[in-house]
């Protein structure tokens, strides 16, 4: 009976997944229109534009909306392994085969000893909660990555290591995946995987590494946490604007630096927290690692000055392997992030032009996703804390505890 009932319970998962994703293809093809901004000029636009500098052997040195690490070239070049289909078009399907691959990784380890499919039901919902955008973002592979970096986990130390390195040498945040690995193993494939690929960009290719530059002169994204700050100021005389700026929609005027140093302080205290976490935790279990993982990310996400809609999808992949194990403990953040999924499409690409005006909708929208996202975040690190860092133990006072030895045993 158990047996019968795990195998109608994986068919009705892929065929959730067949359903969705097809969907979603027949968006970014346009066979069906979304609502709203047209997501995939991206792809037609920046990241084909992106390709065909990138072919000649340099990065894009001028092009200030180039804000990836140097292995990111490879996501953006790898439409080429499908020559009989146009750029965009390869590009669509080379995401949908990762978030396949994802997929794969997840029920593969959903069907272990301890472990259970519940984790792939996350990734199976909570990619097309936020819409076709997915496919039209190199995100998705980056996650795929990740996934299977967190899978190998602690069986396979070396292997995780040079999969988060990889994955951090194409955009950065996976990096954070390490902060729940013990073994000495993991680092080193991580710092050898990042050294390597670092050293063969800089020697072959001009500007692997200006988008350090890039990125560090950003402001404050409308979707972010600190941009409620200006949706509200812009309804009491605020003399800002709102323009598209370093590749995303940010504001710009007075107190945008203010907020935007905020928000790279309340990163600071996030990593602070990471810190003091990672030197007093001491109960490591098998989930650990992704535990960490998924807080890591969220508390940098939502502290972040830019909320991009794509990286939901990070958040998405790291819930799915929590909640393959079943030990863990995150289904509570993990039901607040997919829940900030649902608005995150609302907000964009749906009805984006009202997050732009910062009227009450767009206002609204925005103040709900980012609250599911805190609430995602303390929820998680709470669960984090209280399931890894022992409890002090109350002290006693001298006389009572004389007193306790000294009382006759009950008989």
């Amino acid at each position: 009976m158990e047996t019968t009932g795990a195998r109608r319970s994986l068919t009705c998962l892929l065929l959730t997944w067949g359903v969705t994703r097809l969907l979603l293809l027949l968006f970014v093809f346009k066979v069906y229109v979304f609502p709203g901004p047209d997501v995939t000029s991206d792809v037609s636009a920046i990241y084909q534009g992106w390709y065909e500098v990138l072919r000649t052997g340099t990065f894009p040195l001028d092009d200030v909306t180039w804000q990836y690490p140097p292995a990111a070239a490879l996501a953006i070049l790898s439409p080429a392994l499908l020559p009989g289909l146009d750029y965009a078009s390869a590009f669509f399907v080379l995401a949908f085969l990762a978030d396949l691959a994802a997929l794969v990784l997840l029920v593969y380890a959903g069907l272990r000893p301890g472990r259970r499919l519940r984790g792939a039901w996350v990734w199976v919902a909570g990619v097309p909660l936020l819409g076709p955008t997915v496919y039209a973002r190199y995100d998705v592979m980056v996650v795929a990555v990740a996934v299977a970096a967190l899978l190998a986990g602690s069986r396979h130390p070396r292997l995780m290591g040079a999969l988060a390195g990889f994955a951090a040498m194409l955009k950065v945040w996976p990096a954070m995946l390490l902060l729940g690995a013990r073994a000495r193993g993991s680092w080193a494939a991580a710092a050898v995987t990042v050294s390597g690929l670092a050293a063969a960009f800089a020697v072959t290719m001009p500007g692997a590494f200006a988008f350090v530059t890039f990125q560090r002169d950003r402001g404050t994204e409308v979707e972010s946490l600190g941009s409620l700050v200006f949706h509200v100021a812009r309804h009491h005389g605020w003399p800002g604007e709102v323009l598209l700026n370093y590749g995303s929609v940010e504001f710009l005027g007075p107190w945008v630096n203010i907020v935007s140093t905020a928000a790279l302080a309340l990163t600071g205290m996030a990593f602070g927290w990471l810190l003091l976490w990672r030197l007093l935790a001491t109960r490591f279990e098998a989930h650990t690692m992704a535990d960490a993982a998924f807080v890591a990310v969220l508390m940098f996400t939502t502290t972040s000055r830019v909320i991009s809609p794509q990286y939901m999808v990070w958040l998405v992949g790291l819930a799915a392997v929590c909640l393959g194990f079943r030990a863990g403990r995150m289904a509570a953040p993990a039901a607040l992030v997919l829940a900030a999924c649902f608005v995150t499409v609302l907000e964009f690409p749906l009805w984006f032009a009202h997050v732009v005006a910062s009227d009450p909708l767009g206002v609204t929208l925005i103040a709900v996703r980012n609250g599911l996202l805190v609430l995602a975040t303390v929820a998680a690190a709470r669960v984090l804390w209280r399931e890894t860092v022992p409890r002090p133990e109350p002290a006693r006072v001298p006389g009572q505890a004389a007193h306790a030895e000294e009382a006759p045993a009950s008989s």
